[in-house]
């Protein structure tokens, strides 16, 4: 499958039928090795050619000379996270990040190749030069720019396109009639791994007499089947994951998102700290989609509107 990316129309009623049967299982199209998913197409090693094609964009001056030559720019991603980044049911990557990525390449002149990987490895891979960037809902954290955390080894910077934070979602019907964190104590409780969902369970441990048993997931998709299995009560999701399940599994009828948004923060595009020419091309390039109106209106296409930030900032995170 190539991952190279045009922006194109959504199509929603296509969507609607991928999740009518039951949760989101999109990792039915792909596993969550490294190399799932990986763009093919002929988008790496032309040099010259590729070089000549992106000259004429606006921003394609800004980015580094190896990446004008190969023409691509190599995307760490945990493909498995509806509507941020998923397989589609003609097993081709979409949602908002690789429509933003779409974007950001007509602007740069060059091409945006999402690889298939674990979430709580891509840092490090990109950092061992597997990938050139990563755009996978990554929470900007001061951990991850310092590497502090185990997720980040090596830290990175992080250009801000995006803001989120985590929701509870629960079954249809709350039977365990959640409506805050407080309501999670003594129940079982799903969460993806390395993620600040996992960190939201694990702070609120603090405050529980009676435990939580966390169900901790290596991808998203997991962590929504426990909940749709009964084998946890609740699920921890980036707010805008939780709202798309709620409004698109089994057509509306099998989830619903309770209490407020926790703790809202930025995404980053995450770029290897040494790589500032990179990061501060991404950055021109996320304000000038801003600025022309491109950014508005992929989001709109998403009902994402609520994520929307005014300027592309770089290590807001906090």
């Amino acid at each position: 499958m190539s991952a190279n990316f045009v922006r194109r129309p959504r199509r929603r009623a296509a969507l609607g039928a991928l999740v009518a049967t039951g949760a989101l299982l999109l990792t039915a199209c792909g596993d969550q090795t490294d190399d799932a998913g990986s763009g093919g197409g002929d988008g790496g090693g032309d040099g010259g050619a590729s070089q000549e094609a992106g000259a004429d964009a606006p921003l394609f001056d800004l980015l580094p000379e190896d990446i004008q030559q190969a023409g691509v720019i190599k995307v760490g991603s945990d493909i498995a996270y509806a509507p941020i980044e998923f397989y589609d049911e003609n097993d081709e990557i979409a949602g908002i990040d690789p429509d933003i990525a779409a974007a950001l390449g007509e602007v740069l002149g060059v091409e945006f190749q999402f690889e298939n990987g674990t979430f709580d490895g891509l840092i490090l891979g990109m950092n061992n030069g597997r990938h050139d960037v990563i755009m996978s809902a990554m929470t900007d954290t001061a951990e991850r720019q310092q590497g502090v955390s185990e997720d980040a080894e090596g830290g990175a910077d992080f250009v801000n396109y995006f803001q989120a934070g985590s929701a509870i979602l629960v079954a249809s019907g709350n039977p365990e009639g959640i409506q805050s964190l407080d309501d999670l104590c003594g129940l079982a409780v799903a969460a993806q791994q390395g993620t600040a969902n996992e960190a939201v369970i694990e702070a609120q441990q603090e405050s529980c007499d009676e435990p939580i048993e966390p169900i901790i997931n290596e991808v998203d998709t997991e962590t929504i089947t426990a909940l749709q299995s009964g084998r946890a009560a609740a699920a921890i999701t980036d707010f805008p994951v939780a709202l798309y399940n709620e409004r698109e599994a089994g057509g509306g009828e099998l989830f619903e998102v309770v209490g407020e948004q926790i703790d809202a923060a930025p995404y980053g595009i995450a770029v290897n700290k040494e790589d500032t020419q990179l990061r501060d091309a991404l950055q021109a390039a996320v304000q000038q989609i801003i600025d022309d109106g491109t950014y508005a209106e992929i989001l709109a296409e998403w009902d994402a509107e609520a994520g929307a930030i005014e300027e592309a900032t770089v290590n807001a995170g906090q």
